[in-house]
């Protein structure tokens, strides 16, 4: 990523001053060739802000470089959308401007998958409780005291582990181990035989005859739930009956489907 830079200009301010740039700047009309300088002035005095609050995130994954670059622009974002006709303070308004873009780009830019904003955050949340814990008590904290701590239940923070662990996905080409020169592709892809003999079953017919020989009820609400990816409420909905009753046809439907294709003898 190309660093961004900022041209020498003759001081640096305090944020106060800044403030009085960016007045001066909007007293000005569009396109004054003062506009442009001054609006450099603000922004290099307040770079320094923006490399502090990128140094927060640094040491989670990503290049120090990188967070600077993302913190730099969204300070300059800041400059460009302050108003300074609302009296807000301008390091009020550009603090929470660059937070968020530095949460952003660990959310949308950072991970090697696409994991719900949740358990991201619960799982840089994991990290800080993991470091407290251990200082507190002087060992490793168990699975229980971790969502104790954070105050969620076990299967939330299983995800949250989970989603960790996609953070940096390691490459199919390194080494299985330091000790071995094969790569983890090698563990990966084989033929398995038992797919052969699902897609035999399917291709052959044997499930649409099972489907054919479900009751005409059953048949529309097995379309309904997975053709046409309908919720059961939606499906009561149009068939006029209850959700509840919805939900028995279908899991009888599907039931007998089991049973059918269990009791069907298999190709070879």
């Amino acid at each position: 990523m190309t660093l961004l830079t900022t041209p020498t200009i003759r001081s640096t301010a305090t944020p106060l001053a800044v403030e009085d740039l960016l007045r001066a700047r909007d007293r000005l009309p569009a396109g004054h060739p003062d506009r442009a300088e001054l609006r450099d002035r603000a922004v290099e005095a307040m770079l320094p802000l923006a490399h502090r609050l990128a140094r927060r995130y640094a040491g989670r994954g990503e290049q120090l470089d990188d967070l600077t670059q993302v913190a730099a622009l969204a300070l300059v974002r800041a400059v460009d959308g302050f108003d300074t006709a609302r009296l807000v303070p301008f390091v009020g308004y550009a603090v929470p401007s660059i937070v968020g873009a530095l949460k952003r780009h660990f959310r949308d830019s950072v991970w090697d998958l696409r994991v719900p904003r949740g358990a991201q955050q619960l799982g840089a949340d994991l990290r800080v409780a993991t470091c407290h814990l251990e200082q507190l008590r002087g060992r490793t904290p168990t699975r229980v005291e971790l969502a104790t701590h954070l105050r969620v239940d076990a299967g939330t923070l299983a995800d949250a582990v989970n989603a960790s662990r996609v953070f940096r996905l390691g490459s199919l080409n390194a080494p299985r181990s330091a000790a071995e020169d094969t790569e983890l592709l090698d563990r990966v892809g084989f033929l398995d035989a038992r797919l052969d003999r699902v897609d035999d079953r399917l291709s052959n017919g044997v499930l649409g005859r099972l489907v054919a020989a479900l009751p005409p009820k059953s048949r529309q609400i097995l379309v309904r739930r997975f053709a046409d990816e309908m919720t059961q409420e939606r499906i009561a909905a149009e068939l006029g009956m209850s959700q509840m009753h919805v939900s028995r046809l279908l899991r009888r439907a599907i039931e007998q489907l089991r049973a059918g294709m269990a009791a069907e003898p298999a190709r070879v």
